[in-house]
């Protein structure tokens, strides 16, 4: 199973993304644990997920919560304004699997 975090100020907008991962996942044919938060709810949650994603208004905390997740060996990243914007679920989850593999990788 792939466990996917995102983040974003109160967890509220990114909801309806993961919804859309969701169904994306489902058409994948893939087991995925997909969950939104607010940012004050990252810190407990990040060690138990293999990525976390944050909603483009919170880009100006990347470098925070990449140091954060680096005590976990945890990526995170900055969602696709546009595919955000669109909902775009398939594109999101597709990226974020991309991220996963790519720090096993490293």
């Amino acid at each position: 199973m792939v466990k996917i975090l995102l983040c974003c100020s109160a967890g509220m907008s990114t909801s309806m993304v993961v919804q859309r991962m969701e169904k994306a996942a489902v058409q994948l044919s893939l087991d995925a644990r997909i969950e939104a938060v607010g940012m004050e709810e990252f810190r407990d949650k990040i060690a138990d997920y293999d990525c976390c994603l944050l909603g483009p208004q919170i880009k100006y905390k990347l470098t925070d919560f990449q140091q954060r997740a680096a005590e976990f060996n945890k990526p995170v990243t900055v969602i696709n304004t546009m595919d955000y914007g669109m909902l775009n679920g398939e594109k999101i989850l597709k990226s974020a699997l991309s991220l996963i593999d790519s720090h096993k990788g490293a």
